[in-house]
C-alpha cells in the first residue's frame, strides 16, 4: 500500500500538483485492514487533501485490487506547534549540531536580536 501511495504522490509531483504531493508525503499513512489513516497538521490541509481524495482512492483501489479501501483523515494541530521556534531556539539547536557556530557568531559580531 505504501509503495502505491508514494508512486501516486510522485506522479502528482511530476504533473505539478506539489501541494497534494507534499500532503501525501507529510507522514506515512497507517493501514488497519482496509482503512487507511493519514494524520495532517491542520484543517486547511485536510480540506485540500479531501478535494483530491477520489483520484487517490481510485489509484489505490485499482492497483491494490481492493475496492473496500477507505481513507480517514485525522487533524493533529500539535504537529504544527512543534515547529514554532524563536531565534534563540533555532540558534541553540544549530549550536548543538555544530559548536563552531559560536565562533562564527563572535568573529563577525553577529547578534540574534538584529
Amino acid at each position: 500500500m505504501l509503495l502505491q501511495w508514494n508512486k501516486y504522490a510522485q506522479r502528482l509531483g511530476e504533473k505539478g500538483f506539489k501541494i497534494m504531493e507534499s500532503l501525501l508525503l507529510i507522514n506515512d499513512p497507517k493501514l488497519d485492514g482496509t482503512r487507511i489513516t493519514l494524520e495532517l497538521p491542520n484543517e486547511g490541509s485536510k480540506l485540500d487533501f479531501e478535494s483530491q481524495l477520489n483520484g487517490l482512492l481510485g489509484h489505490l483501489k485499482g492497483h491494490l485490487h481492493n475496492h473496500d479501501i477507505t481513507i480517514e483523515v485525522i487533524v493533529n494541530e500539535t504537529i504544527e506547534t512543534k515547529r514554532s521556534f524563536n531565534d534563540q531556539d533555532r540558534y541553540n539547536r544549530l549550536l548543538e549540531i555544530n559548536p563552531n557556530i559560536e565562533l562564527l557568531r563572535s568573529t563577525f559580531g553577529l547578534d540574534l536580536n538584529s
